[in-house]
This record gives structure tokens, C-alpha cells and sequence, in this order.
């Protein structure tokens, strides 16, 4: 299989066509009508239409989920259906469905478990993902005390947990407060910065228009528009030309050159206004700096270290010097008459094999009293291995 970082095309449909057939096989609707797109790497790629114009359709055929009725589908150069191109995607539904008793910890364990990652990277990730998403400080909660905006940045971070090259999100800002929209979208654009492909499916045609390169518009199952943001938001009937503050008279005078030069007047003059949301997210800014307490979600860290594509030759290095340093042979008997400097350096081994540690060999205890608290940094393994069906970890064997 080819690499999909070296790929030029992520997803290539032509002629792609769904139809939904009732019992009797007549034909209930058709979903998706003949529709031609391709979604390059490295790119942000937008899917817009209102309810029914086939968006989730398009997005579950993809994913493999939905057959489709005629028509071209690939992915990766390979149909969706083939399972070795799910480890490549990351996926964020449109309504999260988590198991609502597990804690946000747990939770990314468990997806992380699912993709077949061994504990130290699992451990890593998580931590990483949650303090990106901003709920480092609730990781202890079950995700059934989570509000919507909340459930779905633990969604996002599910998302992310297999360092997708590409990533699918359907509605990722929906019941977010803009704090959380705008980190989404800054994530988008750093996230695609870094390599990854992104397909964003959204009713909030606001968020498509700041961060997607190209886009398609769809209505009853059809594409009735599509190319880059600019093209398609062009106004080729009006010129704007923007200065500080001018007096009346001046503006009277641009308004009398326009006429005699192009026979046309000047529709409107008004003095530009900020955003609403760049106003909301002064106040809350300066709410930060006053250091007024919060009880939900904060603003999200950097990006995690392993989405960052240009970092992962250092990382690479590092686990190579700690493996070699883990099988290195055990250093001969010091004589006595070095015993004083051999004594310094096996103190310094010491420390050295204890930050290397990463877990204790025995198995944590079951008997332990269930009055005893639990840390934010616990993870209930036998709870996550009861819903993978298995009772030990494929990569550790505990």
C-alpha cells in the first residue's frame, strides 16, 4: 500500500451515486446523485449543504459504512471497505456517542487501545490530547457529567488519538462557545500545516469560510457549486477601497470624481466594525488575565508533540539512545580501591534506571479498599478491557 503521506489524492469519487430502497426495492430517495470530487493531501476540504443534501451520506460511504449504489470510490487508493485504510483515519461523528461512565482518561485509553497502542504511547497521547482540548483539569470526570461542548472536544481528541493522516469531522463545532469554535478552527489550520488532510462537513458556513481551501456545495444530492473560497465568495459587482477616516468633504469629492469618471455614485459609506466574535473573545481574554476562575472547559494548550510531522525524527532519536540504554550490559565490579567513585556512579545509574521505569512489574491489586480515592491520572483497565473483551493488554500482557 502506498504511503498516504507520499499520496496526492486522499479521496477520489466520480459518478459517486446512493440510493435508499425500501422493502419492495423501489426506490425511496436517491441521497447522492452522480457527484465527481477529489480531496488532495494537505488540504482543508469543505462539504456544505442544508439538511438532506446527502453530506453524512457521502461522509459514511467513505468511512466504509455505506455501500455505494453506483459510481467511483477510493480512498487511499484502495475501497473504502478495506481495513487497512481505517488506521490512516481519524473520524468525529456528528453526535459523539462515548460511554458516558468511563472518565475522559479512560475514554482516550480506550479508543487508543482500539488502534492497538502500547501503554507508554497511550499514556503519552492522552495527556498530550487533553491538555490540547482544554480538559486536563476535569480528565477524572465520567463523560456523563460532561456538557455538550465539552463531550465534544473529548470527541475531537478521540479523533486525534491515532495521529490520522486523514481526518473526517462532521459539525466539530457544534455546541461549542466561540473560545472553543476558535480553538478548532486554529487547530484545523496548524493540523493541516503539519501535513494532515482534513474533510470538514459544517451548517455554520462562517467556520467553512475561514479554514477550508476548497469546498463543494451540495443540494438534493448534487453538487450545485464547488471550488476554493475565493473564487466561489468573489463579488465581481462592487470595489471596495478602504481608508482611515475620511472628512464629508472628501468623501464628496470621490463621490463627484466617480461620477464624472464612471458615471456611478457611491452606494454606501460607513465606518467598519469589529466581528462579534473577536469582541467576545477580548472580554474573555481580559476575564484570563484578571485570573477570574472557571468551572468548565479553559482554553486549550499547544498542539500535542506527535501530530507534529517534522518533530517525529527527533522523537525517533530519543526512544532509539533510551532503548540503548535500557539493553546496555550491567558495568563490571568496582575494586576496592575505587570504591569511592564507583559508589558516585552507580548512585547515578540508579536515579538514571528509575526515570526509565515505566511500570512496576506485578499487577496493581484488586483488593484494594473501595473507599480509596482515585487520582486524576488512574485508569480502571479492567473496566476498559471488559468492553474490549479481553482481559490482559496485547502489548504489555498486564
Amino acid at each position: 500500500m502506498v504511503s498516504p503521506r507520499s499520496s496526492q489524492t486522499i479521496v477520489e469519487a466520480v459518478g459517486l451515486t446512493k440510493v435508499f430502497k425500501d422493502f419492495w426495492m423501489r426506490t425511496k430517495a436517491r441521497a447522492v446523485d452522480g457527484v465527481d470530487f477529489e480531496i488532495h493531501t494537505n488540504e482543508i476540504f469543505g462539504l456544505l449543504g442544508p439538511n438532506g443534501s446527502g453530506k453524512s451520506t457521502i461522509i459514511k460511504m467513505i468511512l466504509g459504512l455505506l455501500n455505494k449504489t453506483s459510481g467511483r470510490l477510493v480512498v487511499f487508493g484502495k475501497p473504502p471497505t478495506d481495513v487497512m485504510v481505517k488506521k490512516h483515519i481519524g473520524f468525529l461523528p456528528e453526535e459523539s456517542y462515548l460511554y458516558r461512565f468511563l472518565t475522559a482518561r479512560e475514554t482516550l485509553d480506550y479508543y487508543g487501545k482500539l488502534f492497538g497502542l502500547d501503554r507508554k504511547t497511550r499514556r503519552g497521547r492522552t495527556d498530550e490530547l487533553l491538555d490540547m482540548v482544554g480538559l486536563t483539569q476535569v480528565a477524572h470526570r465520567p463523560i456523563g457529567e460532561f456538557s455538550k461542548g465539552m463531550t465534544r472536544r473529548i470527541g475531537l481528541a478521540q479523533a486525534l488519538i491515532n495521529d490520522p493522516d486523514f481526518l473526517i469531522l462532521d459539525e466539530p463545532t457544534s455546541g461549542l462557545d466561540p473560545i472553543g469554535t476558535r480553538q478548532v478552527k486554529d487547530l484545523l489550520l496548524e493540523l493541516r500545516r503539519r501535513g494532515k488532510t482534513i474533510l470538514l462537513s459544517s451548517h455554520l458556513l462562517a467556520d467553512v469560510e475561514d479554514v477550508c481551501d476548497r469546498m463543494v456545495m451540495l443540494y438534493g444530492g448534487k453538487i450545485r457549486a464547488q471550488g476554493t473560497a475565493q473564487d466561489l465568495l468573489a463579488d465581481t459587482e462592487r470595489t471596495v477601497i478602504q481608508t482611515p477616516r475620511l472628512k464629508a468633504e472628501t468623501i464628496s469629492r470621490i463621490d463627484q470624481i466617480i461620477g464624472e469618471c464612471e458615471g456611478k455614485a457611491i452606494e454606501r459609506v460607513q465606518a467598519p466594525r469589529q466581528r462579534l466574535e473577536e469582541l467576545f473573545l477580548d472580554i474573555v481574554e481580559r476575564a484570563r488575565v484578571e485570573q477570574i476562575s472557571t468551572s468548565g472547559a479553559v482554553h486549550g494548550g499547544a498542539t500535542a508533540a506527535f501530530l507534529r510531522v517534522e518533530d517525529q525524527e527527533g522523537e525517533d532519536l530519543i526512544d532509539h539512545l533510551m532503548e540503548e540504554a535500557t539493553h546496555a550490559p550491567a558495568p563490571a565490579p568496582a575494586t576496592p580501591a575505587a570504591s569511592g567513585p564507583a559508589r558516585a556512579d552507580d548512585d547515578g545509574a540508579a536515579v538514571l534506571d528509575e526515570l526509565l521505569k515505566d511500570e512496576p512489574a506485578s499487577p496493581p491489586r484488586r483488593d484494594t479498599p473501595a473507599a480509596t480515592p482515585r487520582t486524576p491520572t488512574d485508569v480502571d483497565d479492567s473496566v476498559i478491557d471488559s468492553l474490549l473483551g479481553d482481559d490482559a493488554d496485547p502489548d504489555t500482557g498486564s
